[in-house]
């Protein structure tokens, strides 16, 4: 039998070739640098497309004066044939997002738009069959998509980022975006650990395990750390009365019962969720790799969610779930060392969980309260109920009762050593 020249690529039908990792980062869409961020976004769509990114550019000051409604009636009608790949396609899908969030809520909760017009609707949805995303903002768009550096050589940090689209919030509303990009951003290890750990799950590594372990541990502790400037970067009030409208959704929304009805696309009206924490992959991905079992309504809440991720990276989770379950193995390996350091991860991703809790306690349920206490008219139904305030989520779940039921969850995890 001849032997291969050193230089030549192994044959693919060669029973000595090693078939590729199950969790290999680049399978799924997912960045060794950027993990689930969209690697340095497009800011500006094909010529044709100049209507829509002018609207874009223009949505704080049409959205302060009541005249979006009118502009986007005016657009032409323009269709998505002209996008081509997944860069243009997901630029469109976060400024057809943002355009409809802002024509949905201009006059406020008291007056969302019941129609979405033809112009905008059609091509919303062609972009998103195209991406396998559902027509509305969502977390992909305001987060994963929607950042540029001022300063290409400069450094990942806030006093160096931009959205690149904007709605009303000013400064409050770059810091809710931006930090929660960061957020991302710091989980990279994490996804780099899990990609490395999955061939020492299939074919069990104890070395390899506790390497992976251990870099998952500090991309949670850096997660918090990012997080933690939400506190410094975004003013409660700004956010409550400014910009958490503008991400809400329309299911389990009393303000829009019926949903909306996208005109030239369906005949009955839709509902979907607003843009919400819970459609990051990360958190998916993390409590996949664990085990961390999720209450029954939390968990249905939860797997919905995956509908509003891109396809490969809701992929990427499936994947993780079809591994031998590591916290199973490292259960029955007996091996203390092991244990401590899974316990040490499932301890760092509850602490950010209650992290959360505290910014949503600040920005969500304190600022329901302070409106009320000023008198403030039109207290929102998406925030409290009539008979017991229970405030809710931008993606329609209620806050305080979620991110703790999912924190607690997470701390069941926990090994006994």
């Amino acid at each position: 039998m001849a032997l291969r020249p050193p230089h030549l690529p192994m044959d693919p039908a060669d029973e000595t070739e090693q078939p590729p990792p199950p969790c290999a980062l680049d399978k799924f869409h997912i960045s060794p640098e950027y993990g689930f961020l969209l690697p340095d976004p497009q800011t500006e769509l094909p010529a044709p497309y100049r209507p829509w990114m002018d609207l874009a550019r223009s949505l704080p000051d049409l959205i302060a004066t009541r005249q979006l409604r009118a502009h986007v009636h005016q657009a032409p009608q323009l269709s998505a044939a002209q996008l081509h790949g997944h860069r243009d396609l997901r630029l469109a899908h976060l400024v057809l997002g943002f355009i409809t969030a802002g024509y949905v809520w201009q006059d406020g909760e008291e007056g969302p738009a019941k129609v979405l017009p033809q112009n905008l609707a059609v091509p919303f949805w062609e972009v998103s069959r195209r991406l396998g995303l559902p027509p509305i903002l969502l977390h992909a768009d305001l987060v994963l998509a929607n950042w540029r550096q001022r300063d290409r050589a400069g450094p990942l940090e806030l006093g160096n980022l931009d959205p690149i689209v904007w709605l009303p919030g000013g400064e409050s509303l770059r810091g809710f975006v931006l930090v929660t990009m960061l957020v991302e951003k710091a989980a990279v290890p994490g996804l780099q650990a899990i990609a490395e750990a999955a061939p020492a799950i299939r074919q069990p590594n104890g070395e390899t395990l506790l390497q992976a372990l251990a870099q998952l541990a500090m991309a949670l502790g850096a997660m918090t750390e990012a997080l933690m400037q939400m506190h410094d970067h975004v003013d409660p009030d700004t956010f409550y009365t400014a910009i958490r409208l503008f991400l809400s959704g329309w299911r389990d929304n009393p303000a829009m019962p019926a949903g909306l009805l996208y005109e030239g696309v369906w005949e009955l009206p839709q509902a979907y969720s607003g843009g919400s924490a819970a459609q990051s992959t990360v958190l998916h991905a993390f409590d996949a790799f664990l085990g961390v079992r999720h209450h029954e309504e939390s968990s249905a809440f939860l797997h919905r969610m995956r509908d509003y991720m891109p396809p490969r990276h809701r992929a990427f989770v499936e994947a993780i779930q079809a591994l031998p379950p590591l916290r199973e193995l490292v259960l029955s390996s007996g091996n203390e060392a092991l244990h401590c350091a899974y316990n040490r991860c499932v301890t760092a991703l509850a602490a950010f969980r209650t992290r959360h809790i505290a910014v949503a306690t600040k920005y969500v349920v304190t600022a329901t309260a302070a409106k009320r206490s000023r008198g403030s008219p039109g207290t929102s139904p998406l925030q409290a109920a009539p008979s017991r305030p229970e405030q809710r989520g931008t993606g329609g779940s209620p806050v305080l009762r979620f991110l703790k039921s999912v924190r607690d969850a997470t701390r069941e995890a926990l090994l006994n050593v």
